[in-house]
């Protein structure tokens, strides 16, 4: 470097020793090699040239390397890359040169670099989300854009380097670098972009804050003494161990907080930051010993719900970990930031903390994983990016449409904005909304329609005695508590029809009148149901008057069908539509006959048929135990029979479920999709198992065994059989 003043060689050189002895603290020797072979390339062909400040080139490719390796954690190729970011532009190194030197991934990295500096932006700050997607679609490897902040960062440092009028290098830090900076968690590096482009913006502004923040100091530091005085003393009664910092917070914070509120720096609503840092956390502990915390300070001093912030429940898309909120100190608020000091890592070096790579070891990433990771990150849409239109955004945009309420225990929940007390106890346990009858919001008595907001502390309150009721559904915006409730209504309506179906069958035996399909039918027709579990509802509920019903049936019945004696001749007469449905044997289709009780043949079933000592004919499913009896001692009296086309038949089904929340529901929800009418219903619960055995209208054993499949399908059903 013969072109170098002395001086300036002796400055290199030290640059150039730090930055070799920090990369080779992690870099194998062959790596480090790598570096120096770039080092003397630049040297050789950088000589003598200088940036804009008149500071000498390698000292400007030096820093960007430095940057890169400490402040961002990056590997040797990238270090390369720094060293060499602008050789072909300013000298007669060509891509092919650097492939030969230094392999085709550095070559490929300088060229994408230059490809994507030379994009036209002109229009950035009217279109920098399009920009912004446009960058990234233009990078096959991620390294390129930690070379570009490396190098920006660099220029902010130095802004005698480069022409801020020609080049629109603040329009381009401000509404490309920095947003992705920001998701990247390189918050250091975020910080002193900001201060340089107010410095470049608003210099008289700059100065004023930080000499009024300077004239401060002594009062903050008395001020921000008492204030953590006794959350000292409450951590350490409550065995942490912790690390307290407090900070003025940035001028460029301070300045966006001034206009946005339009308040002078006396005004600004959260002037000071406190990061309260556990470091005796244990991993599986962090989030809960966080909320303890929380606790600690909120208790303490009164929090600003709308401004709780909760990055440990669902950290940023850079990783970023932490729990923030805003409390009151006399009349000044104060932002208080809770972390572990795994979490206080990442936030103070950004993710570079535990991005490092190294191919040899399998406990960390590969580079490829590392890259697609990084990647990951700029590219995901499931979280806010960082632009510093937000405040003036905001306003247009409408509030947030989520918020975190917080149980007493510490568990936040997070439900849709305008939830109720009721949605937040379903969301915590179905039983809890189950038996909700209000809540303690902030130590304060509410009702269950009562709306939440963010950050509030709710602690509900329950009766046994409380069940869901219809208007509930008013009262809830969330589907998992609508649908809750409906479950729940559908519960008791069938817990109500099965008191029904008692009720109607008792009042049938005193009226002395028989029970039939036929009758059951035109019952449903009269009152409007759509199956019997409607209809016996309507009897438990008093929705239909009893007197009413028996002048009905009555009047659909014939006079002899209200003596006993009389229904039991009519028993053994045949059906008409029965009769037209079966041929029993080759000579004897006049013969009337009726089903078996005993076995309840439906069409489809192998069916035996026992001429009667009365008369008639009585069929029998083939594997009856009756039927078979009856075969061996009266072998005689057999006929064969069988079904002629499908006919309504009744079948009774066993069904043998985990007593769970809604399986009544999801049963007869079943049957009402296959239009199966239930006839008659009878449940109970043991051991913690549910039985209900269901009397039900069928045509045809094909369509009971459908039914049976259908239902052995569901969640929790662990047996379903026919029964004779």
């Amino acid at each position: 470097m013969k072109k170098y003043s002395e001086k300036e060689i002796l400055e290199i050189e030290k640059s150039y020793n730090e930055l070799i002895q920090s990369v080779g603290e992690t870099m194998t020797l062959e790596e480090v090699g790598f570096v120096k072979k770039a080092y003397e390339l630049c040297c050789s062909k950088y000589d003598g040239m200088r940036m804009r400040s008149g500071r000498p080139m390698v000292l400007h490719v030096l820093e960007v390397a430095k940057i890169s390796y400490s402040e961002m954690g990056m590997h040797s190729k990238t270090i390369v890359c720094a060293l060499l970011h602008n050789i072909t532009k300013v000298s007669d190194v060509t891509f092919d040169d650097i492939k030969e030197q230094f392999g085709e991934r550095v070559m490929l990295i300088l060229k994408g670099l230059i490809k994507v500096m030379s994009l036209n932006m002109s229009q950035i700050s009217t279109q920098s989300d399009t920009f912004r997607k446009l960058f990234l679609s233009m990078i096959d490897d991620i390294r390129v854009v930690m070379l570009i902040i490396a190098h920006c960062l660099s220029n902010c440092r130095h802004q005698g380097d480069i022409d801020v009028s020609v080049d629109k290098f603040f329009e381009i830090t401000n509404y490309l670098v920095i947003p992705i900076v920001h998701r990247l968690g390189l918050y250091n590096i975020k910080k002193d972009m900001e201060e340089a482009l107010m410095i470049h913006e608003n210099p008289k502004e700059f100065e004023e804050i930080k000499e009024k923040i300077s004239m401060s100091h002594v009062m903050q530091e008395e001020k921000m003494a008492n204030f953590l005085l006794p959350i000292r003393q409450e951590l350490s009664k409550e065995g942490f161990d912790y690390t307290i910092k407090w900070r003025t917070k940035s001028i460029p914070s301070i300045f966006a907080k001034m206009k946005a509120q339009g308040v002078p720096f006396e005004q600004v609503y959260d002037l000071f930051a406190v990061r309260i840092i556990i470091n005796n956390s244990k991993i599986k502990e962090e989030k809960a010993d966080c909320w303890k915390v929380y606790s600690i300070v909120t208790n303490l001093y009164q929090p600003n719900p709308q401004r709780l912030r909760d990055w440990i429940t669902k950290p940023k898309a850079s990783g970023y970990e932490s729990l923030h909120t805003t409390v009151k100190n006399g009349v000044d608020w104060v932002e208080v930031q809770i972390r572990t000091s795994r979490m206080d890592e990442i936030a103070e070096k950004g993710n570079a903390s535990h991005w490092s790579y190294k191919s040899h070891n399998d406990k960390h990433q590969t580079a490829d994983e590392w890259l697609n990771q990084i990647r990951g990150i700029l590219e995901a849409t499931d979280q806010s990016d960082f632009n510093p239109l937000d405040d003036k955004r905001a306003a247009k945009r409408g509030k947030a449409d989520k918020m975190y309420i917080i149980t007493p225990q510490g568990e936040v929940k997070q439900l849709p904005v305008g939830s109720t007390i009721l949605d937040f106890a379903f969301e915590v346990h179905t039983q809890v909304g189950s038996h909700c009858i209000g809540a303690r919001v902030n130590g304060k008595m509410q009702p269950i329609r009562y709306v939440l907001n963010n950050g509030d502390r709710v602690e509900i309150q329950i009766s046994k005695r409380q069940t869901p009721k219809a208007d509930w559904l008013n009262y809830v915006n969330t589907e998992k508590a609508k649908s809750k409730i409906r479950r729940f209504l559908k519960d008791e309506e069938m817990k109500e029809a099965e008191l029904g179906s008692s009720i109607f069958h008792r009042k049938l035996k005193n009226w002395k009148i028989a029970f039939n399909d036929k009758m059951f039918t035109e019952l449903l027709k009269e009152y409007d149901c759509e199956s019997g579990i409607e209809f016996y509802h309507k009897i438990a509920t008093n929705q239909i008057d009893l007197v009413e019903l028996k002048a009905f049936i009555l009047s659909q019945t014939e006079e002899k069908e209200v003596h006993k004696v009389e229904e039991e001749q009519r028993r053994d007469k045949p059906a008409e539509n029965e009769n037209d449905a079966m041929s029993i044997g080759e000579n004897i289709n006049g013969f009337a006959f009726k089903m078996a009780k005993c076995c309840n043949p439906i069409p489809g079933d192998s069916v035996c048929g026992f001429v009667n000592v009365g008369g008639g004919i009585t069929i029998h499913r083939v594997n009856c135990k009756n039927a078979i009896a009856m075969k061996k001692r009266y072998p005689y009296r057999l006929v064969e029979v069988k079904w002629q086309g499908d006919v309504p038949s009744r079948a009774t089904i066993k069904v043998v479920a985990k007593d769970s929340f809604g399986i009544l529901s999801d049963i007869t929800e079943v049957m009402k999709q296959m239009e199966i009418n239930i006839i008659d219903a009878s449940m109970g619960t043991r051991n913690g198992m549910y039985e209900g055995r269901f009397v039900v209208h069928v045509t045809s054993v094909n369509y009971l065994e459908q039914l049976i499949r259908k239902l052995r399908s569901l969640n929790n059903v662990t047996e379903v059989q026919r029964i004779d």
